[in-house]
């Protein structure tokens, strides 16, 4: 799936009519998420993931590897992203988090659009907005909130086996789980990741907020 303009047209178009679903009004913190759409270039080092011998123009999402002395979700996959600030949009929150977390300055025209909120067990109502950050070259981790940098192919969280689902003790809920290479990641990015190819990429209006996140994740 190469990274071209088809392809930002069809994403901006599917969440231009897609009906993004927001959380009631709650006690939860507000905060933002970024799915940022960028070239996979030299890819990423994950067991049972081959990574590019040379640049690629392949469709890849931006994904981290939180920072180990954090007080919340130290080490876990994660989207760029957290609490919107008093007077910002969920747009203004993800730029600004996008740029303080890896370095990537993006101007407003590049958000695509969102996709629905998503309440998580540890106190958030978390938006997910999506940005074309297209051949973003040069990233720079802030080494106070992120341990690592990877570009992950698209077409890898469009394996046959993913999403991965177990009971939740919770009654009628699921544990959701996006696959990568040899590893997987948790909800609530394995949600919003899992929601982005199915309304992005494949033109399928699913839902995901009655996913639950790992115990392990709720904290």
């Amino acid at each position: 799936m190469q990274l071209d303009d088809s392809l930002r047209e069809t994403v901006r178009t599917r969440l231009r009519t897609f009906e993004a679903r927001r959380a009631p009004p709650s006690s939860h913190h507000a905060a933002a998420v970024v799915v940022a759409l960028v070239e996979e270039g030299l890819g990423a080092v994950i067991d049972g993931l081959s990574a590019p011998t040379r640049w690629s123009r392949e469709a890849a999402l931006l994904l981290t590897r939180r920072a180990a002395n954090m007080n919340r979700h130290s080490g876990q996959w994660a989207l760029p992203g957290g609490r919107i600030d008093d007077g910002e949009s969920p747009e203004d929150a993800a730029l600004r988090e996008l740029h303080e977390e890896v370095g990537l300055r993006l101007e407003p025209a590049e958000v695509l659009g969102r996709l629905d909120d998503y309440v998580t067990r540890s106190g958030f109502v978390i938006t997910p907005v999506v940005v074309w950050a297209g051949t973003a070259a040069e990233l720079t981790p802030n080494p106070a909130e992120v341990a690592s940098i990877h570009r992950i192919r698209v077409r890898e969280f469009m394996r046959e086996d993913a999403p991965l689902l177990e009971p939740s003790e919770e009654a009628g809920r699921q544990i959701l789980r996006m696959p990568v290479g040899r590893q997987w990641i948790a909800a609530p990015t394995a949600a919003v990741i899992y929601q982005f190819r199915e309304v992005c990429i494949a033109g399928r209006a699913t839902r995901v907020a009655h996913f639950d996140q790992p115990v392990f994740a709720r904290r």
